[in-house]
């Protein structure tokens, strides 16, 4: 049996992202994991690095001293897994230290 569910496009991601950025800012971190995540999984590095990059500074103004405080709100998004907690040291480890 296949898997119905479709991964969003980079565009379709990048237009949620935007629209969270305005309104919620951890969920706008989670969307630039997501789009992380799928540039990489395309062979972009690059842009990969740069939604990387992003999701880091958006996580900045957060908390980080618990789990219930780096915990992801959603599975997913766009079709694309998150982690189960996202924090600063998650990003580095799957992205690489030198973003």
């Amino acid at each position: 049996m296949t898997n119905p569910t479709r991964v969003a496009s980079a565009e379709e991601l990048e237009s949620v992202f935007q629209q969270e950025l305005a309104t919620n800012r951890w969920a706008a971190a989670e969307s630039a994991y997501a789009l992380a995540v799928l540039h990489r999984d395309g062979g972009d590095w690059e842009k990969s690095r740069e939604w990387a990059r992003q999701c880091l500074r958006l996580l900045e103004g957060f908390p980080s001293d618990t789990e219930e405080q780096v915990a992801t709100t959603r599975t997913s998004v766009g079709g694309v897994a998150l982690p189960n907690y996202l924090h600063e040291g998650v990003v580095r480890d799957r992205f690489g230290e030198n973003l």
